[in-house]
C-alpha cells in the first residue's frame, strides 16, 4: 500500500503557503467581498488561496487533477486533490476566527474516489489536523510536533456531546424532528459550525456530529481524519465517505443510532 507521506508533507506545505495568504487578509477593512450565484459570499482571501495552492500543484503534482470551490475541476486520472480555500467564508469575513483551509487527496479505487490523505489548517485558532491513510491521525503546530488523535469511548447516548453547524436545512429535508429528539437525549448540544465538529469527534471532545447539505470540498479532508482516528463518517443515507451529499460522524459506536435519530421521520 502506499504510504502517502510524501503526499501529506505536500499537503502541509500547501497549507503554509494558504495560512499566510487568509490570515494576510483576515480582519482587513478593505477585503472584498461578493456573492456567488448560490447566494453564499466569496472574498478575494477565498480565491488567491486556491490560486495559490493550484499553483503549487501544478508545479509539484503536474499530473493530479485538482477539484476547488472557487475554479472547479481540472484535470483527469487516478488521483485528485480537492481544496476548499476557506471552510466558513461567513466566519472570516466577519472576523470570527472559526475558518479553516481544507486539503485533500483523493484516490480512485473501489466505490470511487476515497481520501487518502487529509490537512485541515485554522491559522486564526492556531490549531491544525491531519491524516494520510494508514497512518492514523494528528493535531499539532507541524509533523514534527503532534499529538495523535483517538475518537471517545462513549457508548450512550445520553452521555454524548452532539455538535452541528445550525438549523438550516434540517426543515428543508424533514429531519428537523429527528434532529431536534436527538438534541434532547443527549448530554450536551453545541453548535461550533463548518470543519470544528468533525476535528473534534477526531479528538474524543465531541462524540457525533452531523450536517444536512454539503459539498466534497467540504467533507473529503475531514472525513480521513475522522476515520484515521478510528470514527466513522458517513452520509445521512450511511454510505461511508464524503459522497453523499451530507455528513454523520461519531466515535463508532454512537454511530447506528445517529443516524436513526436524522433518518427516523425521513
Amino acid at each position: 500500500m502506499p504510504d502517502y507521506l510524501d503526499d501529506l508533507r505536500l499537503a502541509h506545505v500547501l497549507a503554509d503557503a494558504a495560512d499566510a495568504a487568509t490570515m494576510d487578509r483576515f480582519k482587513a477593512l478593505d477585503l472584498k467581498v461578493e456573492t456567488k450565484p448560490d447566494m453564499t459570499p466569496v472574498s478575494e482571501a477565498d480565491k488567491n488561496a486556491e490560486e495559490l495552492i493550484r499553483g503549487h500543484l501544478q508545479r509539484a503534482r503536474p499530473r493530479d487533477a485538482v477539484l476547488g470551490e472557487e475554479y472547479g475541476v481540472e484535470g483527469t486520472g487516478p488521483r485528485r486533490w480537492v481544496i476548499d480555500p476557506i471552510d466558513g467564508t461567513k466566519n472570516y469575513v466577519r472576523g470570527v476566527p472559526v475558518w479553516a483551509t481544507l486539503i485533500a487527496l483523493m484516490e480512485a479505487g473501489e466505490g470511487g474516489f476515497q481520501p487518502v490523505v487529509g490537512v485541515v489548517s485554522a491559522p486564526a485558532l492556531g490549531r491544525r489536523w491531519w491524516a494520510a491513510k494508514g497512518h492514523g491521525a494528528y493535531a499539532g503546530r507541524s509533523l514534527s510536533s503532534a499529538t495523535r488523535l483517538q475518537v471517545s469511548r462513549v457508548s450512550r447516548i445520553s452521555d454524548a456531546s452532539f455538535a452541528y453547524s445550525s438549523l438550516t436545512g434540517w426543515e428543508e429535508q424533514g429531519r428537523l424532528d429527528g434532529f431536534l429528539d436527538l438534541t434532547r437525549e443527549v448530554w450536551r448540544t453545541r453548535a461550533y459550525g463548518d470543519f470544528w465538529p468533525y476535528m473534534m469527534v477526531a479528538e474524543g471532545s465531541v462524540d457525533i456530529c452531523a450536517e444536512p447539505e454539503l459539498s466534497l470540498w467540504d467533507m473529503a479532508a475531514t472525513a480521513i481524519v475522522v476515520t484515521e482516528a478510528g470514527g466513522t463518517f458517513t452520509g445521512l443515507d450511511g454510505r461511508p465517505g464524503p459522497h453523499s451529499g451530507n455528513a454523520a460522524a461519531s466515535n463508532g459506536l454512537l454511530h447506528d443510532e445517529l443516524l436513526g435519530y436524522l433518518n427516523q421521520r425521513y
